[in-house]
């Protein structure tokens, strides 16, 4: 009893489920399984994950290429209400395929380069002929490399620089090489404003340096930080004072709801139904208020607020997106001592072509980020389920870095080396260490607390009054997901 000096433990009622069911993303009938819990009270203890969560350290988090891509375009549209071409259709919190590491990109580049270069070759080959018709005294000249010496220089790390190509290739056949590389239109802005200080400063060195004979694209740029932009400068890049669109996040405790949660429920509300309608197709008196509240409000964790804790406290929330005095976005979050875990995001359908799902994961990125600073040990951010093979839960694994964890050892790997495992089996332990065991597997199962006709007992005092079969395997199977720690300190309800 000395785990419950603090306060009430936790009462857990344990569903094992040996059926399976229709998955709502993939759409297999037979798709999906899972093993369920319900508890009336959640202390802070740590509970022992039972499903493949991704772990992001948001921390260590740098927004990727298309991660800004998405910040750019929602500063675009509040700015100037520029509405980006085309539609997007993406699931919430859809990312593009982009964002994978320097490590998944490895194989993805090298299988590039050889294309680039089998295109090159076949142009070189090509060419070769074509001038061999025309004339044969050019043959010497020209320096050519067959393909098998180019893929010898790929498989030693060496550049392959000596290509020499003066004819204008085929349409489609690749870059003409007798012609100089195009420039980033950033690069020539950049030339254009030397230029303009230079006209602007006669007497500097610049000019001095022009006077000499040196062309204006050699000019040495202007000193530069190598820090890129933190995901905070990108988010709250300030506005014009004449911007087009306002944004504000307000986040309001939905368990228990606080009086703004419950000024605002039934336009929240609306936001949900409209979405499951256009996005997930259901009819329209579906999903009721009563389903909504039940699926997204109500929440088993216990309102806290800890001296030491974020100044909202622990507990459900509903991060609120309003534009414009409306709410388009809702992200249902729950703020833990260690983590802020993700748990569902619903939108405004007309408003997908902002990609609501990519923007508020960096939202709450950051939240995670600021609540930090209060508090320490607030340090993860959880966005759900990750399945592999399931493009529409695949994306989690693109805000990096995130660690996966081990279903057999119980420790965090980082989710690059998992993922060569994922691609050849949908399980597979991620702990490459073959010794390796759950330090806090079940090893006495006897010591598991057990809540029985209002009496708290030892799960071996419990046994010997059961005859059902079928019970004892439930409760090994309960002790062998949670551990012997969290097995001790929670309270399995059995009727």
């Amino acid at each position: 009893m000395a785990f419950w000096a603090g306060g009430s433990p936790s009462i857990v009622d344990y569903f094992p489920s040996e059926d399976f069911y229709r998955c709502g993303y993939c759409k297999n009938e037979s798709g999906s399984r899972s093993n369920g819990m319900r508890w009336s009270h959640c202390t802070s203890s740590l509970f022992k994950y039972l499903f493949c969560f991704p772990r992001c350290r948001p921390l260590q988090f740098q927004p990727s290429k298309s991660h800004k891509k998405v910040l750019k375009k929602m500063l675009k549209f509040l700015a100037q209400g520029e509405v980006p071409k085309g539609s997007c259709e993406d699931e919430p919190m859809d990312s593009t395929m982009d964002d994978a590491v320097a490590g998944d990109f490895a194989l993805i580049n090298k299988l590039d380069i050889q294309c680039d270069l089998k295109t090159l070759s076949d142009d070189v080959k090509e060419s070769l002929e074509s001038e061999g018709k025309n004339s044969k005294k050019e043959e010497p000249q020209e320096l050519l490399q067959s393909q098998d010496f180019v893929g010898e220089k790929l498989g030693s790390g060496e550049p392959s620089h000596s290509v020499k190509v003066h004819t204008v290739p085929k349409p489609g056949k690749g870059a003409d090489l007798s012609k100089p590389p195009c420039r980033k239109a950033k690069e020539i802005r950049k030339e254009r404003k030397r230029l303009k200080l230079m006209q602007q400063n006669p007497a500097g060195e610049l000019e001095g340096f022009q006077a000499q004979g040196h062309p204006s694209s050699l000019f040495p740029p202007k000193a530069k930080s190598n820090q890129p932009k933190s995901l905070e400068d990108l988010i709250f890049e300030s506005l014009p004072e004449n911007a087009s669109h306002k944004l504000e996040v307000r986040v309001v405790r939905s368990s228990p709801p606080s009086s703004q949660f419950k000024a605002t429920l039934l336009e929240s509300y609306q936001v949900y139904k409209r979405y499951q309608m256009v996005i997930h197709k259901n009819p329209p008196d579906m999903p009721t208020e009563s389903q909504f509240t039940r699926f997204l409000c109500s929440s088993p964790l216990e309102a806290e607020t800890p001296p030491n804790g974020p100044d909202c406290g622990y507990g459900s929330f509903h991060q609120q997106y309003w534009l414009d005095g409306k709410i388009i976005a809702v992200g249902v979050i729950d703020i833990l001592p260690n983590c802020v875990s993700s748990v569902y995001l619903y939108y405004d359908p007309d408003y997908s072509f902002l990609s609501l799902g990519v923007y508020s994961a960096l939202r709450e990125i950051a939240f995670t980020r600021q609540l930090h600073e209060k508090t320490s040990q607030l340090s993860y951010y959880y966005m759900g389920f990750y399945i592999h093979s399931c493009p529409k839960m695949k994306y989690k694994g693109q805000y990096r870095p995130s660690d996966l964890l081990c279903p057999e050892t119980y420790v965090w790997v980082p989710i690059e080396q998992c993922l060569p495992s994922l691609e050849n089996s949908k399980y597979c332990r991620f702990n490459q260490d073959p010794e390796a065991v759950d330090e806090d597997r079940s090893t006495e199962p006897d010591r598991l607390q057990v809540f029985h006709k209002r009496a708290i007992m030892p799960y071996g005092v419990y046994k010997k009054q059961q005859k059902d079969p079928s019970e004892e395997a439930a409760v090994l199977q309960y002790a062998s997901l949670v551990g012997q720690k969290c097995s001790e300190r929670m309270l399995l309800f059995r009727n």
